[in-house]
């Protein structure tokens, strides 16, 4: 029989707003210092010819007649501008002005052309160029921060900044990408001139800061970097470090340059390359480069830091997110047009025998074509190509298309080990896959698309209205759920189909062949298919960060960024298991938490992506 009753759902269909609620107005207290900051959501055209969007912090002690030093801060590749919530909401406390963008191809700002990449410093320098404009900033104290990809376009706007009649930007800081060492020749070189610079190199990165054998092996690990005639040269100030004293890291070095004090600072934190818009240490190394190079205007200590509130705010607007979109679809069961989808479902029978052997044995199976298979696509040349956007391809969200390709290989395998468990075991022990619900027919299917068309557009609408009025979504660290433009739902039904294979079959293999009694209550079921869903990422995460630590480098042919992208897709599997078991229970029907399943994952990917166009 069904499971909840409408009161008990009414009721938690409203925790899930007021969580909605709190998070919105918790993360917008921060964000704003509690009112002492403006916050402003920009969209404009700028000198490129693109629309690019941003948040604008400003704070109270910016004015006209006192201006305040700014800071453009940004996120790395295939992410967005609140990636930088940490930086943007210490900088503003200290009373800089703050612009954190989207870059070209990210968030809400216009896609990249594969071609032109460096346009505008991917958007950062075109964002200068605007701060620079406006009244309360004080032009001679205008700073760049970026992560990662960020931190490119940081080296990118330096050299724009370079060719410029005015010089605008005064101090940079590079979190987590290289600094410029040599010229076009190998020459050690200087591009920054007199700017200040700054640059934080994990000593666990998973891309940047090795050197490398001719044979293309490492040399020199990301934890070694400190020492390298690179580090070196970088620390002072573009010059062959060959027959120099070593630099040591942790330490503002000065120099005259161009009849200017200049600043070269280096540090080496013991963590990896995606925790670094996360760490309250590399936070406190940027608040404290800026106060040393731009003077903050409000003396708060680097170390006393408050957007760790706004990151668990909006944490926990993400768990209502899940709630609502799960207590919102099964209300709508009890509406006339969706009522006919409620049904009666059994109980679940214990497994025993044969049966039990089966379901052990498939979980085993998928879970080790799931690792295999990552590892496996992320070593073919023509899906790489794909993915770096390296070669003129139809697909705009590469990223996205890698790990849509890969769930829908793992969900035809899942039909596979589901047809063979029928034929070879099922069929025979007189188990009838349609009275679980296997097909419901073409009119509750049909049902079943208008009710995921209604439930997703409700739930998104909660994002948007958390977006317009508090201007905040809701997310932790990778896993985002936020508002976003509409060439944005074209992506996402670009990739639809990949999605759909991958969850429809894992929702008919959960629900209809894996759906048995494994102690006293049915969690205990859920619990573990949840852990088989996300077992095969967890093996890899854990294999190349072990490898890792142990060694110093990454487990040969593996990348780092195919790791990366496994830490959201570790929870996603695991919740959407939960979520496509608790709406089967209502329903006897595993295609509507699979459809839903494959729609709401597939637009938050393709807002949380790089779009590359050619």
């Amino acid at each position: 029989m069904t499971t909840t009753s409408r009161r008990r759902n009414n009721v938690l269909v409203v925790i899930s707003l007021l969580l909605a609620l709190i998070s919105a107005l918790g993360a917008a207290i921060v964000q704003t210092g509690a009112g002492s900051t403006e916050v402003k959501d920009l969209s404009w055209e700028t000198s490129s010819g693109r629309s690019m969007n941003a948040l604008l912090l400003v704070p109270e002690n910016a004015t006209a007649d006192s201006p305040a030093p700014a800071v453009v801060v940004s996120h790395g590749w295939w992410n967005n501008r609140e990636m930088q919530t940490a930086n943007y909401v210490e900088l503003a406390r200290r009373g800089f002005v703050v612009l954190s963008i989207d870059m070209y191809g990210h968030g809400n700002s216009d896609p990249l052309p594969y071609d032109q990449l460096e346009v505008g410093g991917t958007g950062m320098y075109d964002a200068v160029k605007l701060i620079a404009d406006l009244p309360y900033v004080d032009t001679d104290r205008i700073g760049v921060e970026g992560h990662s990809n960020g931190a490119r376009a940081a080296n990118f706007s330096v050299q724009l900044d370079n060719a410029a009649d005015t010089q605008l930007i005064s101090s940079v800081m590079l979190v987590d990408n290289e600094a410029f060492y040599t010229d076009d020749e190998g020459a050690y070189t200087n591009i920054y001139g007199s700017r200040d610079v700054g640059l934080v190199a994990d000593q666990y990165d998973e891309f940047f800061f090795r050197s490398y054998n001719a044979d293309g092996t490492t040399a020199t690990p990301p934890r070694e970097f400190a020492g390298t005639p690179s580090a070196q040269s970088f620390l002072h100030f573009g010059t062959d470090p060959a027959d120099l004293d070593e630099r040591v890291t942790d330490e503002y070095y000065t120099q005259v340059v161009d009849g200017e004090d200049a600043v070269r600072y280096l540090t080496t934190p013991a963590q990896t390359h995606p925790w670094g818009p996360q760490s309250a240490h590399t936070t406190g190394e940027v608040l404290d480069f800026f106060d040393a190079t731009l003077d903050a205007p409000v003396d708060i200590a680097p170390g006393s830091q408050v957007w760790q509130w706004k990151e668990i705010f909006t944490a926990i607007g993400l768990i209502g997110f899940g709630m609502f979109l799960v207590t919102f679809t099964r209300e709508l069961l009890f509406t006339r047009a969706f009522r006919d989808l409620r049904a009666d479902v059994a109980a679940p029978e214990r497994a025993t025998g044969k049966d039990l052997a089966w379901f052990w044995g498939g979980l085993v199976v998928s879970a080790a074509v799931s690792a295999l298979s990552y590892v496996w696509l992320s070593q073919q040349a023509w899906v790489t190509g794909i993915v770096h956007n390296a070669v003129p391809n139809p697909v705009p969200t590469g990223s996205v298309f890698f790990i849509a390709l890969w769930a829908a290989i793992n969900g035809a395998t899942a039909v596979v080990i589901m047809a063979l468990s029928y034929l070879l075991f099922g069929r025979k022990a007189g188990h009838r896959p349609t009275d679980l619900g296997l097909w419901p027919g073409w009119k509750r299917l049909l049902q079943s698309v208008g009710l995921v068309a209604v439930a997703t557009s409700a739930s998104f609408m909660l994002v948007f209205l958390t977006d317009y009025f508090f201007k905040t979504d809701f997310r932790f660290w990778v896993i985002a759920v936020k508002a976003f433009p509409q060439d944005k739902i074209w992506y996402g039904l670009f990739l639809l189909p990949l999605f759909l294979i991958y969850f429809v079959a894992n929702s008919v293999s959960i629900n209809v062949f894996n759906r048995v009694r494994l102690g006293s209550a049915e969690w205990v079921n859920t619990a573990v298919l949840a852990l088989f869903n996300s077992l095969g990422p967890i093996v890899l995460v854990l294999l190349q960060y072990f490898t890792f630590w142990v060694t110093g480098d990454l487990v040969p042919g593996f990348g780092g960024i195919y790791s990366i992208w496994l830490f959201p897709v570790v929870v996603i599997l695991a919740f959407t298991a939960v979520v496509s078991r608790k709406i089967y229970r209502e329903t006897n029907n595993p295609y509507i938490a699979g459809i839903l399943n494959a729609v709401v994952v597939s637009i938050v990917s393709v807002s949380n992506s790089l779009v590359m166009t050619y």
